[in-house]
């Protein structure tokens, strides 16, 4: 089987930004380490895209870390085409993703 391919939808730039300044407004050392923790997490959907739990409207989260160092990443995979779209990323302690995704 081939791996799946990754689609980032246009807001995951927004997100990314989001949780840096959050994690920069509160100091944290090792901003740059969680940010990349994050992506290097997502970069594990090309081997296993149904590894995430499923959500409703059959997205699927992925958990990544957590307390305080936890996060979300909201994605849909569509077999046919063998690809996984992440459409949100958001800390585990935040209410929701915004422009309610789900």
């Amino acid at each position: 089987m081939s791996l799946a391919l990754i689609d980032f939808s246009e807001r995951i730039a927004d997100d990314i930004d989001r949780i840096a300044a959050h994690l920069a407004e509160y100091e944290v050392s090792d901003a740059s380490d969680r940010v990349a923790a994050i992506l290097n997490a997502i970069d594990a959907l090309e081997y296993n895209p149904l590894i995430g739990r499923s959500v409703e409207s059959g997205d699927r989260e992925l958990v990544v870390g957590r307390d305080a160092r936890g996060y979300l990443v909201l994605y849909r995979y569509f077999p046919g085409n063998n690809t996984v779209y992440v459409l949100g990323i958001r800390a585990q302690r935040e209410a929701g993703y915004v422009d309610d995704l789900l």
